[in-house]
């Protein structure tokens, strides 16, 4: 059971906690009343997605032979040999199916539309890696992060709860995938030799060390600074501040050139500047005016 939830990735889950949560927080804050079976629906979903994008990043680069067993991060099933492929696909589409089915009920309750956004969502985790010309190996991978696991997401929680967007709900759910985008960023920069040698051109890969290491912190600070911005409707939003203390130290250990094992640790602080960010936001959209 241990290698599944190896494989299940459980640092890049608050991808998906987040956008759930400042979604909530969104229509609290318009003292709107929560359907609590909508919000968890919500999260169930958005945690079987990243469940299943992460089992099929793991078959396709493990058949690839990008994950081997040397790689610099945590080990993959299928490149380390810890399961079998047919192992691995079977758990990411179960993963995706149970998110088809909740998002199925949700479609049916809210609007059908919902089924044709998840849709496209399970494509897009699939096709990340997986198919003959996966779009996350010509360096496509933070485009699609923004779109589901910032505005879809955060956007999509908040429409079945009250069926309308605005433009603060849109600048919430711009930051959310920023900070999401960062988790990618500094995952692809902690691999970007391996890549390179097999050919997948990521964007750090793309962009060389230097330049990949700017984005990294372009994303994270970004995300901090449209966070706040959600001030000028909910002043305590400005908490979301606070994140840039460890951030801060995310950025100087970026920046001093740390790589390999190192960028490993940066990548768990990340996720805790993702976690807590995401958390303050939340916080301060659900406080309101």
């Amino acid at each position: 059971m241990n290698r599944w939830i190896v494989g299940a990735r459980v640092r890049t889950l608050p991808a998906a906690l987040v956008p759930v949560f400042v979604g909530t927080a969104l229509v609290v804050g318009e003292n709107e009343e929560i359907i609590w079976w909508r919000a968890v629906s919500a999260l169930l979903v958005a945690l079987a997605l990243q469940v299943g994008v992460n089992y099929a990043n793991d078959l396709s680069d493990g058949l690839r032979g990008t994950d081997g067993k040397n790689r610099v991060g945590p080990q993959r099933l299928v490149g380390s040999e810890l399961a079998l492929p047919d192992e691995v696909r079977s758990a990411a589409w179960i993963a995706f199916g149970f998110a088809g089915v909740i998002g199925l009920f949700l479609s049916i309750v809210v609007t059908p539309w919902l089924l044709i956004v998840g849709g496209l969502a399970i494509v897009a985790g699939w096709l990340y890696t997986g198919g003959r010309h996966p779009y996350g190996y010509f360096g496509l991978g933070e485009v699609s992060v923004f779109l589901f696991f910032g505005l879809v997401a955060t956007l999509g929680t908040t429409y079945i709860q009250i069926e309308r967007l605005t433009g603060l709900h849109v600048l919430a759910a711009t930051a959310v995938g920023l900070l999401a985008c960062a988790l990618l960023a500094i995952n692809n920069l902690r691999d970007i030799e391996g890549d390179r040698a097999f050919g997948k051109q990521t964007l750090a890969v793309r962009l060389g060390n230097r330049l990949a290491r700017w984005l990294y912190i372009g994303f994270l600070d970004g995300g901090l600074i449209l966070g706040s911005l959600c001030a000028l409707e909910r002043p305590w939003c400005l908490l979301v501040l606070l994140g840039g203390i460890p951030a801060g130290k995310a950025v100087r250990r970026v920046l001093s050139g740390a790589q390999g094992q190192e960028l490993v640790a940066v990548l768990s602080l990340t996720s805790g500047v993702q976690v807590l960010s995401g958390f303050l936001l939340a916080v301060g959209l659900a406080l309101g005016s």
